[in-house]
């Protein structure tokens, strides 16, 4: 009991921390000294001035932890039993080693500000260098976190989409309509990837034209892409016939994988690996029956295949779970492609990787469970892989 109790105070004295940091962004007088600590490093977390850091250690993380210590020992005294003093215990560490840093004592840094490039992607339960690089590069006002990301998840503040490139496949479709005003009302500047030279579009958007098998007419338009949603597909329904099955997996599935390789082709620089992502959206059909045969084999073939280059992924992979909303494809579908886009975006900004969405209990309770042995099963009985090329993508050429 007293270690459950030692353990709750750890993350008592984290919550401390997370909610000092959000304050040095909003509360005058501590904001002024925060903004040091945000100034004292370069993009590469290489110190940029020395008296600068120090500073920014005096004044910013000697308090942030003697606030960790208080009312650590606040909280231990009210419940009066010794396992909450741990919580203290844990704080002085941080403590200590801020102020040596702050009399040029101490020369190395803490390790999520670690001098480097980035290596592997942002942590999705512990805050690691990627993900805190994002707090210091990307959107100062997001990425709270300094050890645990729950505040962020809890607030929604796990990903910032103002200001970000977010090219939305099937951007003519109603799921994809929905999205595109979704995310421009975050903030985000969107692109719509349409099959449809028809379509017109509410708001003043960017507008990109392909079709499957000329995917790689779209690279040079994914490079400044910051996030890309896949989420074109075909519902063929009761249709057997050769031709539904070729053109099911065609545009289901390989088409998807095609843009997903070229998409992790566009990754090339180090702060890639913490601003991009890819979003795809493979469906319920993963788990359940949609009642559309083709429908649910190429987009469980497609779940399958992206579960497996998760594995070797050099962005974060966000599977969208989707169940039945209204659409052209599902016109008989229950929920509103709006609430859908909605819950989408909350989930994203909560660092959902699995965005589980649908009235099936179950979903919710066996897609995490296939996901996780399936990618145990992939991990064991498969080799790394490096990012492919066009001419892998495309083996005819």
């Amino acid at each position: 009991m007293q270690l459950i109790l030692g353990l709750i105070s750890i993350l008592f004295a984290e919550v401390v921390r997370d909610f000092y940091h959000i304050a040095g962004h909003y509360w005058q007088p501590i904001k002024q000294y925060h903004l040091l600590h945000h100034k004292a490093y370069r993009r590469d977390f290489s110190i940029a001035n020395m008296e600068l850091y120090q500073k920014s250690q005096l004044y910013n993380d000697v308090p942030e932890a003697l606030c960790m210590v208080g009312l650590g020992a606040v909280l231990a005294l009210v419940t009066q039993n010794p396992g909450m003093w741990l919580g203290c215990v844990y704080s002085i560490a941080f403590l200590i080693p801020a102020a040596l840093r702050s009399q040029g004592m101490l020369l190395a840094t803490d390790l999520s500000h670690k001098p480097g490039d980035l290596v592997g992607i942002p942590a999705q339960w512990r805050v690691n260098r990627t993900y805190h690089w994002r707090h210091h590069f990307d959107e100062t006002n997001a990425y709270y976190a300094g050890h645990f990301t729950s505040v962020d998840r809890l607030i929604g503040t796990s990903l910032a989409l103002k200001g970000k490139v977010v090219a939305v496949t099937g951007a003519s479709g109603t799921l994809g309509q929905a999205l595109i005003e979704e995310l421009s009302n975050q903030g985000a500047k969107v692109v719509a990837i349409t099959t449809n030279p028809n379509t017109v579009f509410k708001n003043e958007i960017a507008v990109l034209q392909w079709q499957p098998k000329a995917e790689t007419e779209l690279l040079p338009h994914l490079q400044d892409v910051d996030i890309l949603i896949i989420n074109h597909g075909i519902n063929v329904h009761g249709d057997r016939s050769p031709a539904a099955i070729y053109e099911s997996y065609e545009v289901n599935t390989f088409s998807t994988l095609r843009l997903t390789e070229l998409f992790f082709q566009t990754v090339t620089k180090s702060s890639h690996t913490a601003t991009k992502e890819l979003w795809i959206n493979t469906s319920e059909a993963e788990v359940n029956p949609a009642f559309s045969p083709l429908y649910e084999l190429s987009k469980r073939t497609l779940g399958d295949l992206i579960t497996l280059r998760r594995l070797d992924a050099p962005c974060i992979i966000r599977k969208l779970v989707l169940g039945p909303f209204n659409s052209q494809l599902n016109p008989s579908g229950i929920m509103s492609s709006r609430w859908i886009a909605w819950a989408i975006v909350a989930l994203a900004k909560r660092d959902f990787r699995n965005i589980i969405v649908t009235i099936n209990p179950l979903t919710y309770l066996i897609f995490p469970v296939k996901e996780f042995c399936q990618s145990c099963y992939f991990r064991l009985f498969t080799k790394s892989a490096k990012i492919v090329t066009e001419a892998t993508i495309y083996p005819e050429k």
